[in-house]
């Protein structure tokens, strides 16, 4: 097992507002949510004997779950193939470059285009393997047995009643992970689900409503947000904050306010901050 797995998860609750709070996923090392599912795959594929030190590692992502995957793959010394929409930002495809993943690209915007360059690499490679995460369950399960409680626990330690959980879906695994936890433990808690108004949209790390491992139809209500107030939203969160996050960051945290226009909870809502800001340096400054 990957030492990296020792620091990933347990992340604060963020205070944004009285009635909204935060996972904080920025303290992961390499900054983002993705960390958690990359290393519960991985540990288990490797428990499983699925995978050894000869494989290579190999996955279609909008950047996140590249670095996540890169750096895992550095702490076990195999090689990372990674494939990639071309209009990811460039500081996403360099941080993955540092960890020695080699960068194939799909054209801009085609997740499925990358998820077949992935399959086709490991049709014709026997070593390759891949988290396979817009498909695995325990992608899914990482979040259902993992973030969901994490979540639960402090939400109680705050004597605060959680009304509304309310994300983004790019894979769907963590949303769909965390509404399973929630129907399984009888919550009266709402999911929500946050996506792009405008196709083909600039929110790096949300599908365009595609079901992966999460479904609409599954979802109490559905946020529209658009990439631009979304980057706006995450510039004033690092004014008001200082705290710097990424443009789907941004977009959880706007969808939250629009779901309190219209509604009243007597608790509070919890959403997530996927990601560090610095990653998108080229898009919030063009």
């Amino acid at each position: 097992m990957s030492q990296l797995s020792d620091i990933i998860g347990n992340t604060p609750l963020l205070k944004i507002s009285d009635k909204i709070y935060a996972k904080l996923e920025t303290y992961n090392p390499t900054g983002s949510v993705k960390d958690r599912m990359v290393h519960y795959v991985v540990n288990k594929a490797f428990q499983q004997k699925k995978i050894n030190r000869d494989s290579i590692f190999c996955e279609a992502t909008s950047g996140n779950t590249g670095i996540a995957l890169s750096a895992v793959a550095s702490s076990y010394s195999v090689p990372c193939r990674i494939f990639m929409p071309s209009n990811m930002s460039a500081e996403r495809r360099q941080m993955m470059r540092s960890y020695g993943a080699k960068i194939i690209d799909a054209p801009p915007n085609d997740f499925e285009a990358a998820i077949s360059m992935r399959d086709q690499f490991i049709n014709e490679n026997k070593n390759a393997w891949s988290p396979l995460q817009f498909s695995n369950p325990d992608n899914t399960e990482c979040h259902r047995i993992v973030t969901a409680p994490e979540i639960h626990r402090q939400v109680i330690g705050l004597e605060k009643k959680w009304c509304a959980f309310i994300h983004g879906s790019g894979t769907g695994g963590t949303i769909e992970g965390i509404r399973q936890f929630i129907k399984n433990s009888s919550l009266d808690t709402k999911v929500c689900m946050v996506m792009p108004v405008e196709m083909p949209h600039g929110i790096q790390g949300i599908n365009d409503g595609k079901d992966f491992l999460a479904s609409v139809s599954c979802m109490d209500d559905i946020i529209t947000i658009k990439t631009d107030d979304a980057i706006k939203r995450a510039k004033k969160l690092a004014r008001d904050t200082g705290i710097f996050v990424g443009i789907s960051s941004g977009a959880n945290i706007l969808a939250s306010e629009k779901w309190l226009e219209h509604n009243n909870p007597d608790g509070i809502i919890v959403t997530i901050l996927c990601d560090r800001g610095e990653r998108y340096m080229s898009v919030y400054n063009s």
